[in-house]
């Protein structure tokens, strides 16, 4: 495994992405991912990622690592953002949906409503890994329409969620949003677990985690996305005037087993 460095500008390991209004430029203080007037009728992205090409078992990532991101935001972002790391599941480019694994610092703004972990925000910013990849994951699917019977009741949806997590290795805590001060995210990705910091500070420590191999992307849409145990699923597209995620730094490095 490699460490990868950019300030400002991305190597050409990396595929841009810029659709619908959505823009890459590179900043005095690093690459600053844009969307300027995005309209609910497109699909709008700015994004890199280094899967671009890549069959899912051929993306380059493994756990142990340490992801280093330095970035900041415009202020609340209409849409979804983040950095981290994912098996590509969905997107409005994806041509094959597959099952989620992911391990990021994640947002999504209203009406986006995705609460992964039992009684979590189901918007908002967010450390979080899941993965549905596993055979323990996919031992739910059997289940599920009984699940999602079960969780219309709250007292039950309290005391089934937290088996069906572990079966996915759902964990997740809501983090302070990105705004114009500059902040550093940290994730330590094992095999075993994960530990998310920002400036320093752990805002999640968990034993559960993807096992790879996953691809970098960091982003900045305007989609919506509804899913949530109790079955009620939706995507759309928001209108976006000019926003905007800065990344000043980033570096991945071998984690010491």
């Amino acid at each position: 495994m490699i460490a990868e460095t950019f300030l400002p500008r991305p190597s050409r390991r990396w595929r841009t992405i810029q659709v619908g209004g959505g823009r890459l430029v590179v900043t005095g203080a690093g690459l600053r991912l844009l969307l300027a007037g995005a309209r609910r009728a497109r699909y709008a992205d700015a994004q890199i990622e280094d899967y671009a090409g890549l069959r899912r078992a051929e993306f380059p990532w493994r756990p142990p690592l340490r992801m280093t991101v330095r970035a900041r935001a415009s202020g609340p972002l209409a849409g979804t953002a983040g950095f981290g790391f994912w098996n590509n599941s969905f997107s409005p480019l994806t041509e094959r949906p597959a099952l989620p694994a992911a391990i990021w610092f994640f947002h999504a703004s209203p009406p986006s409503d995705m609460p992964l972990a039992l009684e979590a925000p189901g918007s908002g910013w967010k450390a979080t890994c899941i993965d549905a990849t596993r055979p323990r994951a996919l031992a739910w699917a059997p289940l599920a329409p009984l699940v999602v019977l079960a969780n219309q009741s709250p007292p039950l949806y309290r005391r089934i969620w937290p088996l069906v997590q572990r079966g996915l290795s759902i964990a997740e805590a809501p983090i302070a949003p990105l705004d114009p001060a500059w902040r550093s995210y940290t994730l330590e990705w094992r095999a075993d677990g994960a530990c998310f910091a920002v400036d320093g500070a752990t805002v999640l420590e968990t034993d559960r985690a993807p096992r790879g191999p996953l691809g970098f992307v960091a982003w900045v849409d305007n989609q919506y996305m509804i899913a949530t145990p109790q079955a009620r699923f939706g995507w759309g597209l928001l209108d976006a005037a000019a926003q905007w995620m800065d990344l000043g730094s980033l570096r991945v490095e071998p984690l010491e087993r």
